[in-house]
């Protein structure tokens, strides 16, 4: 029960060296990959991606047609994954599971107030249960920002807890929305509370905010989930959400995952993308890599 809970001392949350942090980032970018590699490196990124919508306009007819693309993201290039899930709003999750069904894709769901956090906690619990009673797999929540600039750390510790419990079996994907943390250690500390108050991924971003994933930040998160493994023994999954649109940025991504959590976490249960634009990037390039030439942005759907 949460009640129940050891509140760990946030205060001792590491010091993150700015300069250290983004010439280690900046590193990973320099990798030389064969262009083997790099064919199993895209198809394991499409693999990871959380396609999304997450808009006031959406409909019933857009969320079908977005469950559509998961399953098949281009019919003329046999033999492609599906991405690892959908994200919608807690209202269109009854439509996108009858739409996926059977076919493993899973249904993450925002809720607590998306994407502002700005809401009483009762609220936020119903909007969970609302989304999780639905069908959600997965519930992407946003920490309460303010509390935790304000220095409330055990406000923000319990109401992810509370979230937690109310999740069920659902996996709970914590946003920490880093572009309105700032620094280095704010990141560190939101990722360590995240992790001891039962988030089973910590994300970067709701999209919303900008900046919203870097490589600095989420080499950061990912040193926060190395260091939560050794000590307790839990894997944590990572999620880095917006500003991900091109493919050789992912491969990027993932050198720095398998070089900071190791071949453990190089897979869709350990790891994703928060980044639509992304899949369609992936497919340019598969295709050049098939044929030798790119093809046009029209051949592939927007959604």
């Amino acid at each position: 029960m949460i009640a129940t809970k050891t509140i760990p001392d946030f205060s001792l949350s590491p010091h993150v060296d700015q300069v250290g942090i983004e010439e280690r980032a900046s590193r990973f970018t320099k990798r030389s990959i064969k262009n083997e590699t790099k064919f199993n490196g895209l198809m394991l990124a499409l693999n990871m991606i959380d396609l999304t919508t997450l808009e006031g306009k959406d409909t019933d007819g857009k969320v079908k047609q977005l469950c559509y693309k998961a399953i098949h993201l281009h019919d003329a290039y046999p033999g492609l994954p599906t991405v690892a899930a959908i994200c919608v709003y807690p209202s269109m999750v009854k439509v996108a599971k009858k739409a996926l069904e059977g076919s493993g894709v899973k249904v993450a769901s925002v809720a607590t107030a998306f994407p502002s956090g700005q809401a009483p906690r009762d609220v936020k619990i119903r909007d969970v249960k609302f989304a999780v009673n639905n069908g959600a797999d997965e519930v992407d929540m946003v920490i309460s920002r303010g509390k935790f600039l304000q220095g409330e750390y055990n406000f923000v510790f319990d109401e992810i807890a509370a979230v937690k419990e109310a999740c069920g079996e659902a996996r709970l994907k914590v946003i920490l929305e880093t572009g309105e943390l700032v620094t280095y250690d704010k990141v560190r500390k939101a990722s360590d509370i995240a992790m001891y108050a039962g988030a089973d991924f910590i994300k970067t971003s709701t999209g919303k905010i900008s900046p919203a994933a870097t490589m600095p930040v989420t080499l950061v998160m990912l040193e926060a989930i190395r260091d939560f493994y050794y000590k307790t023994g839990k894997k944590i999954a990572m999620k880095p959400a917006g500003g991900i649109s091109k493919s050789k940025l992912a491969l990027h991504y993932l050198v720095m995952l398998n070089e900071t959590l190791g071949e453990g976490w190089m897979n869709n249960e350990w790891f994703r993308f928060g980044a639509s634009s992304l899949a369609n990037d992936i497919l340019m390039q598969l295709m050049k890599q098939k044929t030798g030439v790119y093809q046009s942005a029209n051949y592939f759907s927007i959604d």
